[in-house]
């Protein structure tokens, strides 16, 4: 307050240019301020004011600035004398603060004004002793208002019971165990605090809510009566980010906290429910070691003062509690598992009602089951109940939105005429009322409001009949959410699976164990707990194994990218393995997750490609089959378990303890492994056809020598283990490509051509003699199909390429490639545009550009 007036007369010094601030320029910022205007009942105007301190202070006192940026006037010797006078006035008034009050006692220069300096002191001191009385007042109130603890339960927590009483929260069904539990623990004598320990959406905090119910209908979940301790008992849920919200000085939270609990002590009818009472451990804590709301509620709990119910999860627990003996021996542990297929559909079961009368709609008889049976497989990062409400309420939701579309379709797709017409009369009206024609705009009114009528209006859009949540919408939500298509299958896609075989002609061989595979797991028959299909492609290089998995991948789940290609030639140290579930504790990158789990994670329906998995370490690879190795001995293990882990179970934990599931994934590793033996297995080279039966013997050999070898050598130099090859569905062998097979690559090679021209509006003819000049340049036995691309490339590629950037090749036309006597292949170009001498351009494959100038007027004439 003093401050306040300081500032004024600092200012007022300012205005003078005085050297230093005297006591009359006090009195005159006192006067300045609106709180004391009228200066105790003397009646003093401001400008009287003024203009005597402007004469008390006289011309002599008054100097020139020596530069604009002057520091603040400093209090002269009077004006200190005058603060030091009305501080010993504050004192003997028993006040903190020097008021304007005090300042008036001590002024000695009223009386230059031609006012009474005693009347002034009087009337101060009687203000005075209003403030101390006020004072004294709120001090009185601060004291009985902290010592109300009531007040603070009322502002902190929310009472259970009353809203279970007003059917507020949701009735608990199917954890009559867990409830019976706690009431058990609260009847102790001591330590009667139990604590829900449990998974996250497991229904933790819906047991307290359940325990009101209890409370509120005077019957345990059993149906017996209510034990004599819990009647008339409130439960109240206490707030803790609202309990520390707000608690900015020191020692105001410890105030809340003691003040609430000592309401909870002197009351015996409350039960504190804390949710996520690991928020306690610290919480209000400056610096470790401090006090916090744990360690002043730890005697009371101890001594059994206070009845407190805790939920948390194992987690927090684990981090937070068990750290803190004294504080977890206080409470008693109940585990709340995750509950079963049927005991979620209770749940569900149970609150039907409350959903259908949200949502306005009905659930199908197989809604819930499919709710619960298709959260629990396609959506394993989460738990029952809570993942089959989610997907029970969205599915409503969904079912609502589109029968309000529907119904706003079926009311508004009018006529157009018919609304520009309400358009038109809508305007009339609104001219009519700015025109001030009154009577007109009531006529249009009523015309209005039967066209509205006659269209349907909102009115129109009330439900007729009430929608149906059927199992169709459930598996549309759970395919939302989780990418795998588990919605019945359309007769495209059916179409698509019977006819997966053939559309993969070139890969015919190896495409009967891949299809088998894939139609098991689309139509439901494949083990639910472990991937969709494990293969092993071996072979020599450039056979088609990485080509035949992007192919696969483009059939069946609709686009390449829907493949997770892990190169593991870069795990080919030791240590490398970290990189596919996520660093270890203690190590750079610890909770970033691995490249392997994430990626399977936010894409589970997916291809796994490990390319020449052969390459990665022994030691690496052998993690695959420690499968309850821990994620801290990572670093440590081989890599066997991982895979062994991935192929039986269908899942992976990574270093941070998450668990990816696999269960959507197809696994297709590629490996060289048993090259040798396939290029001595036979004379017959290339794929085999069906119905061959000296081919079917042949491949029969070349797989049973490609696993003897993956298996059969000498212990240290294996490179896969037999626990692991006894995982894999299928070890599917490629042979070396004959010329046969080259052809039928030559066409997908060159297809992939056609289509980068037909987004030029270009199309692509081949001649056999091309295609057969194609296949003679790039077969080679040893390296298989790259060498043909490099041939497509100098052949074709070459020769297009002059042809468009010369503009022989334009939009519309078609490129024919064919070859002269020499061999050389020639770019011959067509145009759609008849009876115009058009000029065609042949170009070869040397990038030489021959223009041969061709009537074709006269030649269409003459045909």
């Amino acid at each position: 307050m003093v401050s306040q007036h300081d500032g004024q007369a600092t200012e007022s010094s300012d205005r003078h240019l005085l050297v230093q601030v005297e006591p009359e320029h006090l009195l005159l910022g006192m006067m300045t301020v609106s709180s004391s205007s009228g200066f105790f009942g003397c009646k003093v105007s401001l400008d009287a004011a003024r203009r005597e301190v402007q004469a008390a202070l006289g011309p002599g006192k008054i100097r020139q600035p020596a530069s604009p940026h002057r520091k603040d006037p400093e209090f002269s010797p009077y004006s200190k004398k005058l603060f030091e006078n009305a501080c010993t006035e504050s004192k003997r008034t028993g006040m903190s603060t020097i008021t304007v009050e005090h300042i008036v006692i001590a002024l000695y220069c009223i009386c230059r004004l031609g006012y009474s300096p005693d009347s002034i002191k009087t009337n101060a001191q009687k203000k005075l002793q209003g403030d101390q009385e006020v004072e004294g007042n709120r001090k009185k109130v601060t004291t009985v208002s902290s010592k109300n603890g009531a007040k603070s339960l009322q502002e902190f927590c929310r009472d259970l019971c009353e809203a279970a009483s007003k059917n507020t929260i949701d009735p608990v069904f199917g954890r009559s165990k867990e409830v019976e539990r706690v009431i058990q623990v609260l009847a102790r004598r001591s330590k009667n605090n139990p604590i829900l320990l449990g998974e996250p959406g497991v229904g933790k905090t819906a047991i307290a809510e359940g325990l009101a119910h209890c409370i509120v209908k005077g019957s345990s979940p059993g149906g017996y009566p209510l034990p004599d301790f819990l009647v008339g008992k409130k439960i109240l849920q206490l707030d803790v980010g609202l309990l520390i919200a707000g608690a900015k000085e020191r020692g105001e939270l410890e105030r809340r906290v003691t003040s609430m609990l000592a309401e909870l002590q002197n009351r015996k009818d409350i039960i504190l429910m804390i949710d996520e009472i690991h928020m306690l451990v610290g919480g209000g804590s400056v610096r470790s070691g401090g006090l916090d709301i744990s360690n002043l509620m730890k005697p009371a709990l101890a001594r059994g003062q206070l009845h407190c119910i805790g939920a948390t999860t194992l987690d927090e627990h684990r981090k937070y509690f068990e750290k803190d003996s004294a504080l977890e021996r206080r409470f008693q542990p109940v585990m709340v598992n995750e509950p079963t297929g049927e005991e979620a559909l209770i749940i569900l079961e149970g609150l039907k009602e409350r959903y259908e009368r949200h949502h306005q709609c009905i659930y199908d008889a197989e809604a819930l089951p499919a709710a619960v049976a298709l959260s629990s497989r396609y959506i394993p990062d989460r738990f029952l109940p809570d993942k089959a409400l989610d997907v029970m309420d969205e599915a409503a939701s969904r079912v609502r939105i589109q029968a309000y579309t529907a119904r706003r379709a079926a009311v508004w797709g009018r006529a157009v005429a018919e609304w520009d017409h309400l358009v038109q009369v809508l305007d009339a009206k609104d001219e009519a009322v700015q025109d001030g024609h009154f009577e007109e705009a009531l006529l249009l009114r009523a015309h209005e409001m039967e066209m509205r009528q006659k269209l349907g209006g909102p009115a129109g859009l009330a439900q007729s009949k009430i929608p149906r949540v059927r199992t169709a919408d459930v598996e549309a939500v759970v395919s939302a959410w989780s990418g795998v298509p588990v919605e019945q299958m359309s007769s495209d896609e059916m179409k698509r699976l019977r006819q997966l075989q053939d559309s993969l002609k070139v890969f015919e061989e190896h495409m009967s164990a891949v299809s088998s595979a894939l139609k098991r797991a689309r139509v439901g028959l494949k083990d639910p707990n472990r991937p969709i299909a494990a293969l092993m492609f071996c072979g020599p290089t450039g056979v088609g194994k990485t080509e035949l998995t992007k192919v696969l991948t483009e059939q069946y789940f609709g686009s390449t990218d829907a493949m997770l290609q892990l190169d593991m030639s870069e795990y080919m140290e030791r240590h490398s393995v970290a990189k596919l579930i996520g660093a270890p504790p203690g190590y750079v990158g610890y909770g970033d997750g691995g490249k392997l789990t994430e990626s399977v994670r936010r894409k589970p329906f997916c291809v796994l490609l490990l390319d020449e998995i052969e390459k990665a370490h022994p030691d690496v690879f052998n993690i695959l089959l420690q499968v309850n190795m821990l994620p801290l001995t990572v670093c440590m293990l081989d890599h066997n378990a991982f895979l062994a882990q991935v192929l039986e179970d269908g899942h992976l934990t990574d270093s941070t303890g998450r668990t990816v599931s696999f269960k959507n994934c197809l696994v297709v590793m590629t490996s060289n492994v048993g090259s040798s033996a396939i290029a001595g297995g036979g004379n017959s080279l290339g794929f085999a056809l069906p119905g061959a039966s000296a081919e079917d013997d042949q491949y029969k050999r070349l797989h049973s020598l490609v696993t003897d070898e993956l298996k059969v050598r000498p212990e240290p130099r294996a490179y896969f283990r037999p626990e692991m090859l006894n995982r894999l569905d299928e070890v599917v062998v490629f042979r070396q490509l004959d010329k046969q097979s080259m052809r039928s690559i030559a066409d997908l090679v060159l297809a992939d051509t056609a289509s980068q021209l037909a987004k030029q509006n270009i199309k692509l003819e081949v001649s056999p003699a091309v295609m057969a000049k194609i296949v003679e340049e790039g077969y080679d036995q040893a390296y298989g199909a790259r060498p043909l691309r490099r041939a497509v490339a100098n052949l074709v590629e070459s020769a297009l390429s002059d042809a468009l950037l010369h503009h022989h090749v334009v939009s519309g036309d078609t490129a024919l490639l064919e070859c002269d006597a020499v061999g050389t292949v020639l770019v011959t170009v067509q145009r759609a545009v008849p009876f115009e001498p058009l000029r065609n351009s042949i170009v070869n494959a040397d990038g030489l550009l021959h223009k041969l100038n061709v009537d074709l007027e006269k030649d269409i004439v003459n045909a």
